[in-house]
């Protein structure tokens, strides 16, 4: 399954030990001297006024900060001579009404007393300061829980998208980079730490040495194209030579360049990978044949004139760069005949490839070939050959092919091209992937940049700090060792054990609710449940490698180069491991402990159908989503949406169609399953009335059938709702349900607003239209919205009328699990 990725940002400010360094000064700061005198020998009752004084000073900044912030609204109401109205945003078949109501008061009793510490208090403040209260939370729920938030966070100039999740992930790019300069005294130092903190280190500053990489201009990427070309054109072999029927130059060298662009990261024509056979068996990691990605990200760019223009220039340049030209040509154009030549093959590429929504279906997708019967289908690669390169001892008889008719169309394709057309596709494939991991100041760099800004629309020229981007650069590349020292920095106390507690309560929640379903028959029901309870829950960090143990991370990693002199060469390194450990799989029993899509430090969650399991980073579990030190209503609101979404996943469209053991197995009664089908297609029509702006005037309708995966997950949040119900009395009578300063909203409410914030942002249209083509997630706005607009809680906590938008009559609602 496709991973989760879309807060506050969690600065230093809200965990000091992010930016402690062991060589700073020790002076005492004046937060020292306030507890000296707080804790120091001192009379019992100054103390007690001493700490009154300071609360009343907290909350005084606090109020007078928020009738500032009032006060200016209301002036600039003034000012624009108008009055407080809702705004609407969202496009949509109906009739839309206004239904302002005053928030309800809290929940709490008068004697009551709100929470007053430091951290409460800026909670509440952070809370308070993302809303939008102009907006009435029936109509328009997305801009009243982030109006404020989007209206004091322009979009930074070098992004083409901003919110809450990249907020979050920028303060744990941070915590990296703190790791990766300094020393720290919370992360063991052995023997082992010190190779593997100066592994990431020396990866960290060949990144960083712009210099050398602007000294050695576009010579590593040259080379590269040049081994590439002699394997093309038949002058070097990368495995002994072998008896074959298939003898023609074509066919060694189109192999032969495959082959080392793949074991490279390089997609071309063609991909393999290693996965469980989820129609047999899913323990088993079977190899799997697939499309490559594409120059551009869907098939709608191809036929837009605009994108066109751009993407033939950038096809030109990078064949400029890295074509030499024989005597007597013309660089210029030989070069543009052949950027349209490449670009008319990539065409027919994308026409041969399978739809984004059919392609997220498992049932559509798995299809199992024998090797011979692929091999004669696509008899322009010697298959025997190209896996010799990654599986010496042996290889399968049989392959998983995800969409047979395009290894067929390929072949067609191909014998319409001519070897030189290839060849040049198979450089800028080189080119366009590797050209990232020059110096900014190489024409291949600037170029790849120039796609990238037509595609996203992030301003021209507007590149982010060399830091921040070669933080992520050592994450992707040594993800499980950068997550060892992130856990230790940042994911201490109870957090794994809440994390999975709130986790475990949603899963139990929705096993209560199954008997209530009316559309689900009870022999599904009780499927559902036994399917319930079989996940596997991984909270915070990975057993394999194992995160406490260097060594383990140190074996992982050990293939992968970190020279401070070369960058490039690294980057190769790091995607030669990988290739060979996805291939060292094959054949071999899955290892569960593994996490097959993300880091520890990543933000964002995950749950794997193959074999049943979610799971949830260290990365995802900080404000806005998690702290342990929230009241429950909070945490069950943001983390528990999280975890309630990946749980919902494994019912939604496609993860239903897989067993408690990860196989593709029918375990529906034949009435329950039309019912689900009823309710699929409700779930797509509700979203397909949905449109965006695309920027130049016109409206862009949202994909129901490529969302309605995420769009059923998303529904899941009256799961974490439920959860929350179930476990308030308790939580209440110990002391996990506190009040917040400032509120005047009941903990229901506070409960949606806390989902609510975590889906802001802010999106250049450009890159909103490319994610309506290719990602399965909604619009953000549509993720709040159109998921509360189904759920009959919500409407209840915000009193909203029958009239109003986010309140439809029942028969217009989507509801899933009610």
């Amino acid at each position: 399954m496709d991973p989760e990725t879309a807060p506050l940002l969690r600065d230093s400010e809200y965990d000091p030990d992010l930016d402690e360094d062991p060589h700073e000064s020790t002076k005492p700061t004046f937060l020292d001297r306030l507890n000296a005198v707080a804790w120091g020998p001192s009379h019992f009752l100054s103390r007690i006024l001493l700490i009154t004084a300071l609360c009343l000073l907290l909350l005084s900044a606090v109020f007078i900060g928020l009738f500032a912030h009032e006060r200016s609204k209301l002036r600039q109401r003034e000012r624009d001579g108008s009055k407080p109205a809702p705004t609407v945003t969202v496009a949509s078949t109906s009739v839309l009404t206004t239904t302002v109501l005053p928030p309800s008061g809290p929940t709490s009793s008068p004697s009551e007393q709100p929470c007053l510490t430091p951290e409460c208090i800026k909670l509440s403040a952070s809370i308070l300061s993302s809303l939008d209260e102009t907006q009435d939370p029936c109509e328009n729920f997305f801009d009243f829980t982030n109006g404020g938030y989007i209206a004091s966070h322009p979009l930074p100039p070098d992004k083409s998208y901003f919110g809450q999740f990249e907020a979050l992930d920028q303060a744990n790019q941070r915590a990296i980079q703190h790791i990766l300069e300094t020393s720290s005294r919370s992360s063991p130092i052995d023997s082992y730490d010190r190779i593997l903190l100066q592994k990431l280190r020396s990866f960290y500053l060949s990144c960083l040495n712009e210099n050398r990489l602007n000294e050695m201009g576009d010579q590593p990427l040259l080379e590269f194209i040049r081994k590439l070309r002699r394997l093309f054109q038949g002058n070097e072999v990368l495995v002994p030579e072998k008896e074959s029927t298939k003898t023609a130059l074509t066919v060694k060298g189109l192999t032969a360049a495959l082959a080392f662009l793949h074991s490279r990261g390089v997609e071309a024509l063609f991909k393999f990978y290693t996965k469980g056979d989820i129609g047999a068996d899913p323990k088993l990691m079977t190899l799997w044949f697939d499309q490559a990605s594409l120059g551009l990200s869907s098939k709608e760019y191809y036929g837009e004139s605009t994108v066109q223009e751009v993407y033939l220039g950038v096809i030109q340049k990078l064949l400029s760069i890295v074509f030499d030209c024989e005597e007597g040509q013309d660089k210029f154009n030989r070069t543009r005949k052949l950027a349209k030549q490449v670009f008319n093959f990539e065409t027919r590429l994308a026409e041969a490839s399978l739809d984004a929504e059919i392609y997220h279906n498992p049932l559509a997708t798995y299809n199992r070939l024998t090797l011979a019967n692929l091999s004669h289908s696509f008899p322009q690669v010697d298959f025997a050959e190209y896996l010799a390169t990654f599986t010496p001892d042996g290889f399968p008889e049989n392959v998983i092919v995800t969409y047979p008719a395009y290894a067929t169309s390929l072949s067609e394709i191909l014998n319409d091209t001519s070897a030189e057309v290839i060849e040049a596709y198979l450089v800028f494939r080189a080119a366009l992937t590797l050209s990232p991991n020059l110096g900014m100041a190489t024409e291949a760099w600037q170029a790849q940049r120039t796609l990238l800004e037509a595609l996203t629309g992030t301003k021209k020229g507007a590149v982010g700090d060399r830091a921040e981007y070669c933080v992520r650069q050592v994450e992707i590349h040594l993800g499980f060792a950068v997550g060892r020292y992130f856990v230790n920095e940042t994911f201490r106390g109870e957090s794994r054990k809440r994390g999975t507690k709130i986790a475990t309560d949603i899963v139990d929640a929705f096993k209560s609710a199954l008997p209530n379903v009316t559309w689900l028959d009870k022999t599904s029901a009780k499927a559902a449940a036994a399917k319930a309870d079989a996940i596997r829950i991984q909270v915070g960090y990975p057993l394999y490698p194992d995160t406490l143990d260097p060594a383990s991370i140190l074996k992982y990693y050990q293939d992968v180069d970190a020279d401070e002199n070369k960058y490039f060469q690294n980057i190769l390194s790091a995607l030669s491991s990988i290739s060979s450990r996805t291939w060292s799989k094959l054949g071999k029993p899955r290892n569960v402990d593994e996490w097959r899509l993300l880091w520890p430090s990543t933000t964002n969650a995950y749950y794997d159908a193959g074999v049943n399991q979610i799971v949830f980073t260290a990365g995802i579990m900080q404000a806005p989503f998690f702290s342990h030190d929230w009241p429950n209503y909070l945490s069950y609101g943001g983390f528990g949406q999280v975890a309630a979404h990946e749980l919902t996943h494994a019912f939604d469209n496609a993860g239903r169609l897989y067993d408690r053991e990860g196989k593709l197995e029918n375990w529906w009664t034949n009435h329950s399953n039309a019912a689900f089908q009823a309710k699929q297609n409700c779930i797509e029509s509700q979203f397909s009335a949905y449109t965006v702006d695309d920027g130049k005037g016109g409206k862009v309708q949202v994909n129901g059938k490529l969302t309605v995966g995420e769009n059923i997950a998303d529904s899941g949040l009256i799961h974490a709702y439920r959860a929350w119900k179930a476990q308030y009395s308790r939580s209440l009578q110990a002391g996990n349900e506190y009040v917040l300063p400032g509120m005047n909203y009941t903990r229901e409410q506070l409960f949606f607003i806390s989902f609510g914030r975590i889906y802001t942002g802010i999106i250049e249209p450009a890159t909103q239209i490319q994610w309506l083509r290719t990602d399965p997630h909604s619009p953000r706005i549509y993720r709040v919205d159109g998921t509360v607009s189904n759920i009959p809680e919500f409407a209840a906590a915000f009193k909203c009328s029958k009239n109003a938008r986010l309140n439809p009559p029942r028969e217009k609602q989507c509801r899933f699990w009610s």
